[in-house]
């Protein structure tokens, strides 16, 4: 398989472009090939994914839109691009899109097509480029005013669709711990999940409108701890606060910094600390 330049089609909370060359090289030896079963139940905006370019892939997101994305992509490529043609750069016309999904009827009226169109469309348009949206799930990111942004990259499109179509990649919507059934030993997992808040004011996992709490991310160090016992290696990405440390204590756990712009006050955005967890 030709090995491309790949990059995320969409910005997304948490996004790891920036931390790539730690990430990589803290990958076990034998995934440096791409080769190794991987899998990544959170996958996310996937630059990690991208970078990697495994050839045989389980991805997973609890996110319809954004696996909806990544499906019409793989199936779609040329009909969505001519779909995204249609949009304008425009604040009205913004909002007007924003708010399909207030009105059940009209947002059930549209194809996968356009729902992948119309969120690639928002995240390229509105405000700081992230997906985010209120407790009913309904996008609520504001006009972001770019002169010209890049709605239509056709390269990218097909460059990641060949990709899709060329390796065995598996694209899943369901549960983390769903999308690691039937894993071998042998296999490399990636966890990125939604982080643990650093405080009560900087929770922002609102890319998903079910939320990642406290009991999911326990939930999630017993899947790790599972997967360690049936000879699976993983590495974990979160917030480097005291009760990720204390829940990981039993691995290996290295502090990264990575620069965060998602609060809401500009002084509070800069670096923080961050964790990534291994068992080998």
């Amino acid at each position: 398989m030709k090995r491309v330049l790949l990059s995320p089609i969409v910005k997304w909370v948490g996004g790891k472009r920036q931390l790539l060359s730690e990430i990589g090289s803290n990958f076990p030896n034998d995934i440096s090939n791409g080769s190794c079963p991987y899998y990544e139940p959170f996958v996310g905006g996937g630059a990690v994914l991208f970078n990697l370019k495994p050839h045989n892939a389980v991805i997973n997101d609890r996110n319809e839109e954004l696996v909806n994305v990544y499906r019409i992509i793989r199936d779609e490529p040329e009909a969505l691009i001519n779909e995204l043609g249609r949009h304008r750069n425009e604040s009205d016309y913004f909002y007007d899109i924003r708010t399909m999904d207030r009105d059940d009827a009209v947002y059930s009226g549209l194809n996968n097509i356009e729902r992948a169109s119309r969120i690639i469309f928002l995240n390229k348009t509105c405000y700081n480029g992230l997906y985010r949206v209120n407790k009913s799930g309904q996008f609520n990111a504001p006009f972001g005013r770019y002169r010209n942004p890049n709605i239509v990259n056709e390269h990218k499109i097909r460059a990641i669709s060949d990709y899709f179509n060329t390796a065995d990649v598996k694209i899943l919507n369901t549960d983390f711990e769903t999308a690691l059934d039937g894993i071998s030993p042998g296999a490399f997992v990636y966890f990125d999940p939604p982080y643990d808040p650093v405080s009560k004011s900087a929770n922002f996992t609102a890319y998903a409108s079910n939320g990642f709490c406290r009991d999911d991310q326990i939930r999630l160090k017993k899947c790790c701890d599972r997967l360690n016992k049936s000879g699976v290696k993983f590495l974990l990405s979160n917030s480097a606060t005291d009760f990720i440390r204390d829940l990981y204590s039993d691995y290996h756990v290295t502090i990264i910094k990575a620069n965060r712009a998602v609060n809401s006050k500009a002084d509070k955005r800069g670096a923080v600390e961050e964790v990534l967890v291994r068992n080998y």
